[in-house]
């Protein structure tokens, strides 16, 4: 009997379980392979952070920790748990950030923030990545995650991503000529205690203000009435919380820099166009890239991967892997859409809601605070259009829209 024949007559549990435990043994065998080769090949430490992306994979599937979905839900069905849940990151990584940054150095290795212009281009970028999450379905950090849980629609959104990201690398001389104010570390300008002090106090009156604007909530940050296992889940939010702030923080002492994501996609867009003959050479990104490097030579490819693969073993462990070609035809529309804004945007901003603005503020840059303005407010236009489009949660006739396949 087929699997597809199992569905039909209610007796997929079998099939279910083989696929689980099939998704935890790949995932767990390429993780280890990942972490072989990229250490072998490139430092040990590179390995470690191979398995801190694993992490970080896990803590995001686990805690299903979303910037799209906690954004959406605050908004329009005043719903702030998962709001409250990104403040307690961030509260916990600028305590952990801002005095390694100002130090500079940490067991002699150099750690710098990532400090980004204040101008256009974030505003831009931002704006348009908050639209394209909507559509999408997922912002950069859920797109991976949620590939990895077995969510094929997010495979469209993943691709339109990588291509947005090279499309705007060929413009980016244009928009590094817009007008900004520079880079401004607050740590920097102010030194790391009044802006520890500043940031926490901010944090503070956002939760409160999110918590008395909630009121439909159902799942608190400690829990949600289900059961709770580390390594099966689900976790309460604050777990998820803590575990990426630390994780962050992991990733400063490792690799010298903060977490970030799309870099690595322009770099799988380049490589893609190069790999069938196509010479970039004459654009200036492109100038001075080698081409004949692996890319596992590059940091956040590596770990992009592993949050894929720490995603699809927790799907496995939690039973929930299983991945099905069911999609309208708007959400291949929305999700092809969503991507190519959102690659686009985070390659103009400085980075997406990983990079640029959990990062971004967590290196006490002010380019972090433009980014959650405008992707925020990009966010709610955003959901409006999806509805518009007859897809997502809000849409009517997303129930019943004709899939693609099975």
């Amino acid at each position: 009997m087929s699997v597809c024949e199992a569905v039909e007559r209610g007796e997929l549990a079998p099939y279910a379980t083989m696929q689980n435990r099939g998704a935890v043994l790949v995932a767990l065998g390429l993780m280890a392979f990942l972490v072989l080769t990229v250490g072998n090949r490139f430092g040990w430490d590179r390995g470690l952070l191979v398995i801190v992306g694993g992490l970080l994979g896990a803590s995001l599937y686990h805690a299903s920790f979303g910037f799209t979905s906690a954004w959406r839900i605050f908004v329009f069905e005043r719903r702030g748990a998962g709001v409250q849940a990104q403040l307690v990151m961030l509260a916990l990584a600028v305590t952990l950030f801002f005095p390694l940054l100002a130090y500079g150095e940490i067991f002699g290795l150099s750690v710098r923030g990532f400090v980004a212009p204040v101008g256009w281009g974030v505003a831009f970028g931002a704006l348009i990545f908050g639209i394209g999450m909507q559509l999408g379905g997922g912002c950069a950090s859920g797109t991976l995650f949620t590939v990895g849980g077995g969510n094929t629609r997010m495979v469209l959104t993943l691709t339109a991503f990588v291509t947005g990201s090279l499309l705007a690398t060929f413009h980016l001389p244009w928009w590094n000529q817009q007008p900004n104010l520079g880079a401004i570390s607050l740590v920097h300008q102010m030194g790391w205690i009044a802006a520890l002090v500043l940031h926490l106090a901010v944090f503070a009156i956002l939760f409160a203000i999110v918590g008395r604007l909630s009121t439909r909530e159902t799942r608190t940050l400690t829990g949600s009435g289900t059961s709770r296992h580390w390594l099966r889940g689900p976790w309460p939010l604050l777990w998820g919380a803590v575990a990426l702030a630390l994780l962050n923080a992991s990733t400063l002492l490792l690799a010298g820099r903060p977490w970030g994501i799309t870099g690595a996609f322009s770099i799988w867009g380049g490589h893609a166009v190069h790999a069938v003959g196509v010479d970039l050479s004459g654009f200036p990104f492109w100038a001075d890239h080698d081409f004949s490097q692996s890319l596992l030579s590059d940091v956040t490819t590596t770990m992009n991967l592993a949050i894929i693969l720490g995603a699809m073993a927790s799907a496995g462990l939690a039973g929930k892997f299983q991945p099905g070609w069911r999609v309208s035809w708007r959400g291949v529309m929305t999700a092809i859409l969503g991507g190519l804004l959102m690659g686009y945007g985070a390659r103009v901003a400085f980075g997406c809601n990983i990079g640029a603005f959990f990062s971004g503020v967590a290196s006490s840059s002010l380019h972090g605070w433009l980014w959650l303005v405008c992707g925020f407010s990009g966010s709610i236009f955003g959901t409006y259009v999806r509805k518009w489009l007859g897809d997502g949660p809000y849409a009517k006739s997303s129930a019943t829209s004709k899939p693609l396949s099975r």
